[in-house]
């Protein structure tokens, strides 16, 4: 058994909605085939992934560095110990000789979508959906349900908030029973009205996250926690820089209801750092690391195990990315849940109403 190719091409997304900061007008995503010779139905066996939402394509490194490494190896030697199948630890060792310390994000998004690609393959060499495979190889109990949420509330060109109300009437009547939307890209006030809008739809701020996408300095950070806290939503979101860990323990210190952050750290050491200096409370908030984006999903092992080591509960975690890949790690692992973008990004978002883990 070995892989016989691996490919790579970027994928404009093709979006005129915006965050706080941004727009995805330019945005890509790599997507990545990681082909074997194994076959499965007289068919070879790809594994797929790519590199989830709000970083660009990353191709040059991996057609530079990565990829060549792994076609290069002894394919032996990127075989589990019994010889019937792909390793990904072993894979994800071939892929970081030669790198330096440090530098996380330069490199662990290529990596990460490759590595991630590596178990959608093994998953489907082993005939068995990848959420009970991460289960077996990690020691946990499979979830066959997850509770998911949608990430919407975009801004949008012409957007009104009646726009923005039917939006969110949408997702309720399509079964979901959260849903999150942007703040930020407005003054405060009439991000206030929006959201004061959408509680009137969902009924309770138990219902309603809100993510602000890092926008915001300290005087920001502060105004919109004085005048979101009222509102006991499930969550305020990236609430400042997310290196920031001084200003986001202020932050946790003076606003009571949960926060949430995780999205753009990049490493277990990234991570390490949040819990040790963010100020981040597990009794309540929540962490959104993305594992594509972090080196994949033997990395997202290591940094879920640290966590749990400093007190958090795995219900805690919600990885980013409404995708499928964030989706089997969350029912792998037993995470709190995953998140959904029905309508938006095309193929790269949202479940269809009829979706199953069990489909590998």
């Amino acid at each position: 058994m070995r892989i016989v190719g691996i490919r790579e091409v970027a994928v404009p997304v093709r979006s005129q909605l915006r965050n706080s900061s941004f727009d995805f007008s330019e945005m890509t995503t790599s997507v990545v085939a990681v082909i074997t010779d194994a076959e499965r139905g007289g068919r070879p066996v790809v594994g797929y992934a790519f590199n989830s939402t709000g970083r660009y394509a990353c191709g040059a490194q991996m057609r530079s560095r990565f990829i060549p490494r792994i076609l290069g190896a002894d394919p032996d030697t990127l075989l589990s110990a019994a010889g019937d199948n792909l390793d990904p630890e072993r894979i994800l060792s071939t892929m970081m000789q030669r790198e330096k310390s440090g530098g996380h994000s330069e490199r662990s998004i290529a990596i990460g979508t490759i590595e991630v690609a590596v178990w959608d393959a093994v998953a489907k060499i082993e005939d068995r959906p990848l959420h009970r495979v991460l289960a077996e190889r990690y020691g946990g109990m499979p979830s066959e349900k997850v509770f998911c949420y949608v990430g919407g509330g975009w801004y949008a060109p012409g957007q009104t908030i009646r726009d923005l109300q039917d939006e969110m009437r949408r997702h309720l009547q399509a079964g979901y029973t959260m849903v999150k939307m942007k703040i930020g890209g407005l003054p405060l006030d009439e991000d206030v009205r929006r959201v004061e809008a959408v509680l009137e739809v969902v009924g309770s701020g138990s219902r309603l996250a809100v993510d602000a996408n890092a926008k915001f300095e300290r005087s920001a950070a502060f105004a919109y926690a004085k005048a979101l806290s009222p509102f006991g939503l499930r969550w305020f979101e990236e609430p400042c820089d997310p290196l920031d860990f001084a200003l986001l323990a202020e932050i946790a210190g003076s606003y009571h209801p949960p926060l949430a952050t995780g999205e753009n750290l990049f490493s277990t050491q990234d991570v390490r750092n949040l819990a040790c200096f963010g100020g981040l409370r597990p009794d309540r908030d929540i962490i959104q690391i993305d594992p594509p984006q972090a080196y994949g999903i033997g990395p997202y092992a290591r940094t879920l195990a640290l966590l749990e080591r400093e007190g958090w509960n795995r219900k805690s975690l919600f990885p980013h990315g409404g995708n499928q890949m964030s989706l089997n790690v969350a029912a792998g692992f037993g995470l709190g849940g995953a998140e959904s973008y029905p309508g938006v990004f095309g193929e790269f978002g949202g479940f269809a109403d009829d979706a199953r883990l069990e489909d590998g």
